[in-house]
This record gives C-alpha cells, sequence and structure tokens, in this order.
C-alpha cells in the first residue's frame, strides 16, 4: 500500500506486474533524447581561457584543439558573482555545435554528476519515492529535476506514468512520482506518479469498502468548511458530510456548528463509483431524535419552542433534542393580513405552539401559534353585539366594498350601506387607514361573518320623508325605471318608490317613458325596510272621496240653514 503523504512508495513486485505499454519500452532512448542531440559530445573536462566583461559568452578549452562557448549565466551565483576565473579548469557537458563550435553547459554538468552520484548509491529493487519539478518536456514526456534529498537530479517521466494534461503551466509544476526504472549503463532514471495515484485509489477504495460494509460510527478531522458543507478525511480518505446530513432539524450553516480540524463522529452513506465521492453523515452517526418522539407527542398537544430561524413564508422553531418544527406564516397569528413573520415573534424568542402535523416517516413536524391564542371572532362575540356603534380602520377596498377592522377581526362595509346616495362607493369614499365610525347591522355566528353599515348612522331620506308626507298624499314621480313586476319612480324629495302593475290603473306599462312625470297616491311608508309603495289607480279614488266629503259638508251646510230659519218662525 501507498499514501503520498507519508511518503510510502509501491512494491518493486507490483511496479514490474504494472502494464507499462509500447511507449514506454526504451525508456533510456526517451530520456537520451531529452538531454543530447547527434551532435553532442557528452562531457569534457576544460580550461577557461577568455573571460570578458563586455561579453556574454566565454572560452573554454574542451581539448583537441576545440574551444567551446559557455554563456556567464552557467557560472554566476544568485548575486551575480562568477564561481570561476581565467585558467581555471571546470567540467562542461557539450551539448551541441554552434558553426563548428562546441556548445557548452556547466549547469548540466552538475546535473549529470549528480545523476551519477544517485546511481552510484542506487541499490537495485530499491523503492524511491521523488519530489521535484517539471523543467522540461519532449515528445515522450517530462524532465523533472528532484528537490531536497535528489536535488538537481534529473529523472524522466513519460507521459504514460504522467497522469496529468500537457498544457502550457506543466512546465514549473510540482509532482511527486516513484522511480520504476533505472538504467546506469544509460543514466537514465524512469519515475511514475501512475504508479502512486493508482495505489492511492486502490487504498482509498480499500478503506471506503470497509466503511460501507461495516455500518460503523468513525471519527473524522474536518479538513475545510464550505456553504454546501464539510469535507472530513477518514484515515487519509476524504468525504462529503452534506448540511442536509449534519442534523435532524433539516438543512444547517456548518460554519456555525463546527471548526476546521475539529474531529466529528460521521458514518458512510454511499459511494458515488464514476465520480469517486465519498458521502458521509454525523446525523446518521446519532441516535434518531424521532424514534422517541412517538411516544411523546401528538397532534394537537401545546408544547413550548424557541423561534431559530424566520423566513417570509413562516418561521422554524427547535423542540430541542435536535427537532425542528414549521411554522406557517398563515399559522402565526388570526390576522389575514399578515405581512411577515417578524412583526408577530423575533428570533430565540420562546413562544407556546399546538402540534397540527406529524409524519415520523418524513421526519416533519408542523405547529400553530393562533391554535394557542384567543380567537377573535370569539372575543368580538363577548364584547360587541348588534346595533352598536363601533370605530374601525379600513383595511382593505375592493369592488363591492371596504373591510373594516375593528379589533382584530375584519367586518365588512357593503357599498349599499356606506351612503344613502347609492351612486357613492366605498372607494369613492375612503383610503385604506383611514378610521371610520360603522355601526354593527349583522353578524353571522356560523360564517364568521360581520356587516357594518355607515349610512345607518344618517337620517335615511325615508325618514324624512315620512315627516312630511302620510299614506294617502297624491304626489308626483319621475319615472326611473321598469320592471316587470312594475315601475320605479323617484319622488322630489330623493327617495325611490315602487308602483305595481297592478296600480297602474287605466294606464299601460307600454305607453309610460323612463323620465315621464306622473300622479300617484302614497299607499305605505315602510321606515325600516327603507320601502314607499305608490298607487296611480288610488289617485281617482281618493279624490273622489274628497269630493264627496266637499258636498256633504255643502249639503249639511244648506239643511241647517232652514232648519234654523224654521225654527226662528
Amino acid at each position: 500500500m501507498l499514501n503520498e503523504a507519508n511518503g510510502k512508495v509501491h512494491s518493486k513486485k507490483a511496479i514490474e506486474a504494472m502494464d507499462l505499454g509500447e511507449e514506454d519500452a526504451d525508456f533510456a532512448a526517451m530520456f537520451e533524447a531529452s538531454v543530447k542531440d547527434e551532435k553532442s559530445g557528452g562531457f569534457a573536462e576544460g580550461v577557461i581561457v577568455s573571460i570578458k566583461d563586455d561579453e556574454d559568452g566565454i572560452l573554454v578549452d574542451v581539448g583537441k584543439k576545440q574551444e567551446g562557448l559557455l554563456w556567464k549565466s552557467e557560472i554566476t551565483d544568485e548575486n551575480g558573482e562568477l564561481l570561476f576565473k581565467e585558467g581555471d579548469k571546470i567540467t562542461v557537458a557539450i551539448t551541441g555545435y554552434r558553426n563548428e563550435r562546441p556548445a557548452l553547459s556547466y549547469k548540466k554538468a552538475l546535473r549529470a554528476k549528480k545523476v551519477d552520484t544517485f546511481l552510484e548509491n542506487y541499490k537495485e529493487g530499491e523503492d524511491l519515492l521523488i519530489d521535484g519539478v517539471i523543467i522540461g518536456k519532449n515528445k515522450g514526456g517530462y524532465i523533472v529535476e528532484g528537490k531536497d534529498a535528489y536535488d538537481g537530479v534529473e529523472f524522466f517521466l513519460p507521459k504514460s506514468q504522467a497522469y496529468m494534461k500537457d498544457t502550457p503551466s506543466t512546465i514549473g509544476k510540482k509532482v511527486q512520482a516513484q522511480v520504476i526504472k533505472v538504467d546506469k549503463a544509460a543514466k537514465s532514471i524512469v519515475i511514475s506518479r501512475k504508479v502512486l495515484i493508482e495505489a492511492e485509489r486502490e487504498k482509498k477504495k480499500e478503506v471506503i469498502d470497509a466503511l460501507l460494509a461495516s455500518d460503523d460510527v468513525v471519527e473524522g478531522t474536518i479538513k475545510k468548511i464550505t456553504s454546501y458543507g464539510m469535507f472530513v478525511d477518514i484515515g487519509g480518505v476524504d468525504g462529503l458530510v452534506h448540511y442536509s446530513e449534519i442534523s435532524y432539524k433539516g438543512p444547517v450553516n456548518p460554519s456555525k456548528l463546527y471548526s476546521e480540524g475539529e474531529v466529528v463522529p460521521v458514518k458512510a452513506i454511499k459511494y458515488d463509483e464514476e465520480k469517486r465521492h465519498l458521502s458521509l453523515s454525523i446525523k446518521a452517526a446519532m441516535e434518531d431524535p424521532w424514534a422517541d418522539l412517538k411516544d411523546q407527542l401528538e397532534v394537537g398537544d401545546a408544547v413550548r419552542v424557541q423561534v431559530s430561524n424566520i423566513e417570509p413564508y413562516g418561521a422554524f422553531v427547535d423542540l430541542g433534542n435536535d427537532i425542528e418544527g414549521f411554522l406557517h406564516v398563515s399559522e402565526v397569528s388570526w390576522d389575514k393580513n399578515i405581512k411577515h413573520p417578524k412583526d408577530y415573534i423575533t428570533i430565540d424568542e420562546e413562544i407556546d405552539v399546538e402540534i397540527v402535523e406529524i409524519d415520523f416517516d418524513k421526519r416533519k413536524l408542523r405547529v400553530s401559534l393562533k391554535n394557542v391564542l384567543p380567537k377573535p371572532f370569539e372575543t368580538f362575540l363577548h364584547e360587541y353585539r348588534v346595533g352598536d356603534i363601533v370605530k374601525g380602520k379600513v383595511a382593505t377596498i375592493t369592488n363591492f366594498g371596504a373591510f373594516i377592522k375593528i379589533g382584530n377581526i375584519d367586518g365588512l362595509l357593503h357599498n349599499e350601506d356606506v351612503s344613502w346616495d347609492r351612486s357613492i362607493k366605498c372607494k369613492d369614499a375612503f383610503a385604506e387607514g383611514d378610521e371610520v365610525e360603522v355601526k354593527i347591522i349583522k353578524i353571522d355566528r356560523e360564517k364568521e361573518k360581520i356587516s357594518l353599515s355607515k349610512k345607518e348612522l344618517e337620517e335615511s331620506p325615508i325618514d324624512k320623508f315620512a315627516k312630511t308626507h302620510k299614506n294617502g298624499d297624491i304626489v308626483k314621480a319621475t319615472i326611473r325605471d321598469k320592471k316587470e313586476f312594475g315601475i320605479f319612480v323617484k319622488l322630489d324629495d330623493g327617495v325611490d318608490a315602487l308602483i305595481r302593475l297592478e296600480d297602474l290603473g287605466e294606464k299601460k306599462e307600454d305607453e309610460l317613458e323612463i323620465g315621464e312625470e306622473i300622479e300617484a297616491a302614497i299607499v305605505f311608508i315602510d321606515t325600516e325596510k327603507d320601502r314607499i309603495r305608490l298607487s296611480v289607480k288610488r289617485v281617482a279614488k281618493i279624490r273622489e272621496k274628497a269630493d264627496l266629503e266637499e258636498y256633504n259638508d255643502d249639503s249639511k251646510s244648506t239643511l241647517g240653514d232652514i232648519l234654523k230659519d224654521q225654527l226662528k218662525k
């Protein structure tokens, strides 16, 4: 087994068993291709013959009557100081030829020397783990320069063993790999990332399979906390605890409950082979509080809870023991016009609620606050009666009227009850928030509805009319509307009256015109129901009676005079 972090490496036997493919058949040839070309001359012991301040090139005598060119940067330290002077001996690598002059490299010679040292100390079959940086590449793979214990040693990483995409940022990339082939004769050292990665995956798979098979609760260390959950390390394997798997309350903010580096109990619940994602759960590692709840709570119970979160659509309440209930906005208050729960409750406030629903399978619980509060309609019935005159505020205006808030109850002021003038509607008379005085004219206990009137606070036109008129009076009226059952007319005092068809007498309905003025007698005035009935045919009878009474009066006066005269005689 292998763990990249603690420096273990894959066994020699396992490496030899790997299928490296035809591409890696000759690692030595690949490595040689990366460090020399056809004209390279290997290495030479030379003497510096010329160093000029105004020139970047340094001439080095490499024997065979040849002077090679070495750049100053090859023998300059980090402070810009030259490490050699004219006449000094120096070991260089012949990397090629420019204009028949050998091209030299001191640094490459140093690296070659380090490779020689590595090869001298290498023991056949030894497993070595290398940390390094990619410094070059060719068609076959990458040149990796070792660090730390293998500082400066060049290794060859074939592409088939690299397990990485070739991008512009590949050069300079830090890598860790295992030595898989050493050819001392060719002076090549081949390394592989593939060996480490596949070994690591195999180890993780063994750990994951063991976790899923055992169903045991294990301890893990929180490595990283995000908005959607926490990454937890279990024996070198990272798994995700989604925020919905932290608490039985439901989704929570992990940063409010935990810190990176903290040790937590977890249980493996799922593994996605394709994505290589291990899912962990903290709540599955704890006792299920819902299991005990079945014997403790039922619908209708009143419990004390603490408000833990408030949203526009409702609030979440904490029952303790990691159990959370939901208080919908409609269950916060009897007020039907509630805009936001925060207007009625606050976070951390303790309130009494009634349980209205429990689903143990889905682990859902709904509660109601308004169910434990006095019902506004019942309170209203104790305080008010039909006929009471009260003050309220206009809560809502509609096409058919307005809702007036009286305490915690809305009563309806219908358009026909706002004024004796039927042309006036609530929307013409009020604005939301206006204070108005109204009379309670009806209370429907079954439907819990209250009817209000404003016009009843004023003297009605019929009441005024009744003070100056009586049954039998003949009045003039203007035809306002014609119906199947009669004619509606308007009197001079602004009140309406009805003439039934049978009371039209000799007049024919189809001969009458809207707006036409007619005479009619008052049949009755009902001030309680605001009704007046007229009759056209009764006009003639009333006038006949009046004429007869007048005639009788005249007759009685003449007979009296005759008797008086006779008595005098």
